[in-house]
């Protein structure tokens, strides 16, 4: 195996299992912490550790405007709608019903790259999507709450996340951002992070807050996404968007739900059905036939 192919598995392992356990990560951090403000503190934390580490290394240099301008849009979308805007609904619909909805997402980048693109996934793809859809399937025809009065709320939150999250990835793959990788994610993080910070000000989240109010569970769970879910698993994901096509990329939100539900059964008391076992495996067959199609061609920016 090549260093480039075991690289490119490593960084699939690990969008594929840190983020699905960013789902209980994300629903202990907002019990104490307001939802906005958890993400903002949180990417702001972590692309300034980042970018300070571009400059440790020496790259003292200022990135020309229009690497600033791509990476602020990349970040919104992808971070501070695509992700803020799933966490915000999590407040409405359980944590295990939203992993699993988010499991569509490789569906609506291989829409989009079709239509937007003109870009049409192999039939092998769609195949693998199809296998992995009967195997959602076995886990939503469960007895799962999708929620109160208010879960039309989550959905909205959720389907705003992923058509923005959808969107950031084919962009991310035609915007030049720059040589320095490190750098330009650090950018997406802080834009994202200056994104949420704004919108929790106009929402007045922090009144009444107040360090008193913030559990233990709270913070450890804010400082593994910091460094884990923010710093590691994005960074691996803005590789894989370097080297293949987007619709692959986010085939992790196909083991995230497996892995979520996992989790959910051995940290948060929640039931692990022999037919959850089944409906992962069904899901992880999907990603094996996406991930083994011919690839879709990855237009690289100007430089």
């Amino acid at each position: 195996m090549g260093r480039d192919r075991l690289f490119i598995l490593i960084a699939f392992l690990i969008t594929y299992f840190v983020w699905g356990a960013t789902y209980l990560a994300n629903y202990w951090a907002i019990d104490s912490i307001p939802v906005f403000g958890m993400g903002a503190s949180r990417f702001f934390v972590a692309g300034s550790l980042m970018y300070l580490y571009t400059l440790i290394r020496g790259d003292f240099s200022l990135p020309k405007l229009r690497y600033v301008a791509n990476a602020s849009l990349i970040g919104i979308l992808l971070l501070g709608i695509g992700t803020g805007a799933v966490v915000w609904a999590q407040q409405y619909i359980p944590t295990s019903t939203t992993s699993l909805i988010i499991a569509f997402e490789p569906l609506v980048v291989m829409l989009m790259m079709w239509g937007w693109l003109s870009n049409r996934p192999p039939l092998k793809a769609f195949f693998g999507a199809f296998v992995s859809i009967i195997g959602m399937g076995l886990l939503i025809t469960q007895p799962i709450a999708i929620g109160g009065g208010d879960a039309y709320l989550g959905m909205i939150g959720i389907a705003s996340g992923m058509l923005c999250w959808g969107a950031g990835m084919l962009l991310r793959q035609r915007l030049d951002l720059g040589q320095n990788r490190v750098r330009a994610t650090a950018m997406q993080m802080l834009s994202a992070g200056l994104f949420l910070f704004i919108f929790s000000l106009a929402l007045d989240e922090w009144a009444g807050w107040s360090f008193d109010d913030l559990t233990a569970r709270s913070a450890y769970s804010w400082l593994f996404l910091v460094v884990f879910g923010s710093i590691i698993a994005f960074s691996a994901f803005n590789y894989l968007l370097g080297k293949v096509s987007a619709d692959k990329v986010s085939t992790n939100t196909y083991v995230n739900p497996v892995v979520a539900v996992l989790l959910g059964g051995l940290l948060n008391g929640e039931v692990v059905t022999g037919q959850s076992i089944l409906a992962g495996a069904i899901l992880l067959t999907g990603v094996y036939f996406i991930n083994s199609s011919s690839p879709a061609p990855v237009k690289r920016p100007a430089s």
